[in-house]
């Protein structure tokens, strides 16, 4: 469906269904995370739409945009097992026609973290996620919790930019052992899934650390980092306990914290956090 068609779909549902409208933005492949997004929609709007783009500003050019794991049509049948009334599906060409030279950009919040090792990419986040917005008019957009630096810009766009769009977090799903579902896990060999596993348990380290006193933000940071390093698979490119608003790091904890990660498996690249509590 592409653009004109959609705005014109989303004039027919704004008449033939009530509001609110939700919608889960999406790369595709689908897994349990995004269905969760979905659910949550669909338990709190009375319409549900959803869009599948990998979005080929948001990767750097020597990432995996290529290489995204890719199923349209096993994503279309489980959203319409979910009840999703209309999927987006552009092409890039629809997003980005010639000529196109107009960019959203999320000042202090996009330069730490994903920033400093994705140079570009929030652009590309917020460039997307403010033109989705505009063609399906939603009012509320539905976001994981495991992008938590993308969830924090994306609500601070929202409000520097009146935008009346209510953006609502969904909880992490993790698989058996901890690991935070993602498309790119199905990326890792047998052994690098294995290795994978030290994400979720230094999470919990730094909150067992915290929750039995510790208030010394780099002694946390370095004992994770220790501990993701006992695995010799894993290439850890950053650790950070930050304001859990402001993403400035800190060296004391007296305030909401949030420690995130990322850290690479062979060629894949996996994030996740956690937000410290007593």
């Amino acid at each position: 469906m592409n653009i004109a068609d959609s705005r014109t779909r989303a004039i027919q549902l704004s008449q033939e269904f009530p509001h609110p409208l939700g919608l889960v933005p999406t790369m595709g492949y689908l897994h349990a995370g995004h269905l969760a997004l979905v659910k949550q929609a669909r338990e709190e709007c009375a319409t549900v739409a959803a869009s599948i783009f990998v979005n080929p500003t948001q990767f750097g050019p020597q990432e995996d945009y290529k290489s995204y794991p890719r199923d349209i049509e096993r994503d279309l049948n489980l959203l319409q097992q979910e009840g999703v009334s209309w999927v987006f599906t552009p092409h890039s060409d629809d997003i980005y026609p010639p000529g196109f030279d107009t960019w959203v950009n999320v000042q202090a919040l996009t330069q730490p973290l994903e920033g400093i090792h994705r140079p570009g990419h929030f652009l590309g986040v917020t460039t997307i996620v403010a033109k989705l917005f505009n063609i399906v008019r939603p009012d509320r957009a539905y976001f994981g919790e495991k992008d938590a630096q993308q969830l924090r810009v994306i609500s601070k766009m929202v409000k520097d930019l009146d935008m009346a769009i209510e953006i609502v977090p969904v909880p992490i799903v993790r698989e058996p052992d901890g690991l935070a579902m993602s498309s790119r896990n199905v990326n890792l060999n047998f052994e690098e899934r294995n290795a994978s596993t030290c994400l979720y348990k230094s999470l919990q380290l730094a909150q067992s650390l915290y929750v039995s006193g510790e208030r010394n933000a780099q002694e946390i940071r370095s004992r994770v980092q220790r501990f993701i390093l006992t695995e010799p698979l894993a290439l850890i490119e950053y650790v950070s306990i930050a304001d859990n608003e402001t993403l400035e790091e800190l060296d004391y904890i007296d305030r909401s914290a949030l420690i995130s990660l990322a850290v690479r498996f062979g060629d894949t690249r996996l994030i996740d956090n956690l937000t410290l509590k007593s």
